[in-house]
């Protein structure tokens, strides 16, 4: 054997290597941010189901003639929306994913329906640690529990 054949050896046994761990690490990074992507948000059955009530009427309704005229008197999920508790203040949700209402401020109360990204809602009061937060939906048809730092306040004049 001579010093070429042993050189040309030792470069392919080299190069053979690098692929591996080139190839093993692409394969290991591609399955990596495969798993590390949550999965998407799951629609459940109790989920806003004001919205399923009202889309049926709502489709009824003829738009012209209440798009021509003004409505001077408020519904009642308007009226209830627009008069707040004392401490209470409006807010929307920051959390991408949306939030979980539950029925009492803790992660093993039973859940009772689910706040979207950017939907607005307000915020009744606070728990005793801070933790958690009670909400209303702004339409006032559903009241639960959310962790604290996942909304954020939304001044009135923003709204208008």
């Amino acid at each position: 054997m001579s010093w070429s054949g042993l050189v040309k050896f030792l470069i392919g046994f080299f190069l053979a290597i690098a692929l591996l761990v080139v190839a093993g690490g692409a394969t290991a990074y591609y399955f990596l941010t495969k798993l590390s992507t949550p999965p998407p948000k799951p629609v459940y059955a109790n989920d806003k189901p004001a919205l399923k009530a009202k889309a049926s009427p709502g489709a009824s309704k003829p738009t012209s003639a209440s798009s021509a005229q003004p409505n001077p008197t408020p519904t009642p999920s308007e009226a209830a929306s627009e008069v707040l508790e004392p401490g209470a203040y409006k807010a929307r949700v920051t959390w991408r994913e949306g939030l979980s209402l539950r029925e009492a401020p803790t992660l093993d109360a039973n859940r009772v329906g689910g706040v979207g990204y950017n939907q607005r809602l307000v915020v009744i009061k606070e728990s005793d640690d801070k933790r958690w937060q009670q909400v209303r939906l702004e339409d006032g048809e559903q009241q639960g529990w959310i962790k604290a730092g996942n909304i954020e306040r939304v001044d009135t004049e923003q709204q208008q």
